[in-house]
């Protein structure tokens, strides 16, 4: 049997931006506070140290829409990078004592001239994100808001979660407000199929923490 060109490539290492940047001011912020938003756009990279930090972007006509939630040792903010300053982008703290370390947008382009290596390290971490977006565009085309909802909890619960001794997954208890920014759609409709997730065991979840069950949730997807 012939082997196929895609199984003869080995997958390489990604580059670690980190290795290619010195360490710099650490800035900390409180839950729901805002680290830059539209009246003061980002000039910045981040980097979190500590904590968790959502990104949305501000639409006029609907609200806003979640980009998605980022960990420690993420990057956000690399729309400083190209310094456009008609993108409505928001980052907020997720949790109290969230800490970021900062490069201006010009000392990053000073490490790349000086360091490559570092400019494929952000193309790689760029590229890796472009894809997740485009396989929710997809999602957002084809699948209904019931299907979202549910690929919705297992990306949250893969990046936030941690895996139980039964199967399961806990993770911090995000909103139903948030779901919808992040679904697309208003956060009413999300409230009615948790109901309905939590009724066939997929999910169960209170103001302490979400607590999903992957394999019977992937199961009503496949």
């Amino acid at each position: 049997m012939a082997t196929s060109p895609a199984a003869l490539i080995t997958p390489q290492p990604l580059e670690d931006p980190l290795a290619y940047m010195t360490c710099s001011s650490v800035l900390e912020f409180k839950k729901n506070e805002i680290i830059y938003g539209p009246d003061q756009p980002s000039t910045s990279l981040y980097l979190i140290v500590g904590g968790k930090v959502k990104v949305q972007r501000i639409q006029d006509d609907s609200g806003e829409v979640l980009v998605d939630i980022y960990c420690t040792d993420e990057f956000f903010g690399d729309s400083a990078l190209i310094a456009s300053p008609g993108i409505n982008e928001m980052a907020v703290a997720v949790e109290d004592n969230t800490a970021v370390m900062v490069w201006t947008g010009a000392v990053v382009e000073n490490f790349m001239m000086r360091r490559p290596r570092l400019g494929i390290a952000l193309v790689q971490m760029l590229t890796q994100r472009c894809v997740h977006l485009s396989r929710r565009i997809e999602s957002c085309a084809s699948d209904n808001i019931e299907r979202r909802l549910a690929r919705t909890l297992i990306h949250f619960s893969e990046r936030l979660g941690r895996a139980r001794e039964d199967g399961s997954v806990e993770m911090m208890p995000l909103t139903h407000e948030l779901f919808s920014q992040y679904v697309g759609t208003s956060r009413e409709i999300v409230t009615y199929y948790m109901n309905q997730f939590r009724r066939q065991g997929y999910v169960r979840y209170s103001r302490k923490a979400i607590v999903l069950y992957p394999d019977a949730i992937k199961k009503s997807l496949s």
